[in-house]
């Protein structure tokens, strides 16, 4: 009766992807296993913060086009002169909670629209593009604010109010009060990027599977052992 074969303590289990010589074929075949395929390096670093940086600085130049959209959409905050004065035309008017609800859900929206883009991009993921998507995000949402400002009504209220003249109805300047809306773009992106990659980004193969497949069977216990 032969020993099984079976490898010294000090011989590893397998050897970089290569077949082990200490394997027990398998009794049906009398082949061995399949060996594990190698893992996948990936691009490399410097490939993948090239990557992080076109993402970066794609998103944020986004955020021009938030702007826009947000002086588009953004309800008026109609002001009134008196000649020495200026005051709201509709004191119960809640137009003030539109402009930052508007930048909200527009920001939520790109979130959604970049995190999906990014993602169809580069499936494979990883953390520098997912810091670059974060960042531009970020970096959009601040664009988009300071560009819908200076593309919006005049901020000198005083100097607009005469200009105008007495009793005229005009839009106040564009604002953003509640300065947490702009994290509404990176919290959404960041999102919605992570239930993509766990619902549909790559699995990593298990390289065992080959060996579980083939692998020899215990022999059965004598009958009364």
């Amino acid at each position: 009766m032969t020993a099984p074969l079976t490898p010294p303590p000090h011989q590893p289990p397998h050897n970089n992807g290569h077949s082990d010589p200490w394997q027990a074929p398998d009794p049906r075949t009398g082949h061995l296993p399949p060996a594990p395929a190698p893992e996948d390096s990936g691009p490399g670093l410097r490939a993948e913060l090239r990557e992080a940086v076109v993402v970066t600085v794609g998103v944020a130049l986004v955020g021009l086009l938030l702007g826009a959209l947000w002086l588009w959409l953004a309800p008026r905050i109609p002001l009134v002169s008196d000649s020495t004065a200026v005051y709201l035309k509709d004191t119960e008017g809640e137009q003030a909670i539109g402009v930052d609800g508007t930048f909200t859900l527009l920001g939520l929206a790109f979130g959604v629209v970049s995190a999906l883009v990014v993602f169809l991009w580069r499936k494979r993921g990883g953390v520098p593009l997912v810091a670059g998507l974060a960042l531009g995000s970020l970096l959009g949402g601040v664009l988009a604010w300071r560009f819908g400002i200076w593309l919006g009504p005049a901020r000198d209220v005083a100097a607009h109010a005469k200009e105008v003249g007495k009793g005229v109805v005009f839009d106040a300047p564009l604002q953003l009060k509640a300065k947490g809306a702009l994290l509404a773009w990176p919290l959404a992106a960041m999102v919605v990027h992570l239930g993509l990659t766990g619902l549909f980004g790559p699995r990593d193969p298990d390289p065992y599977a080959g060996y579980y497949e083939h692998a020899p069977r215990p022999a059965e216990e004598a009958p009364g052992a």
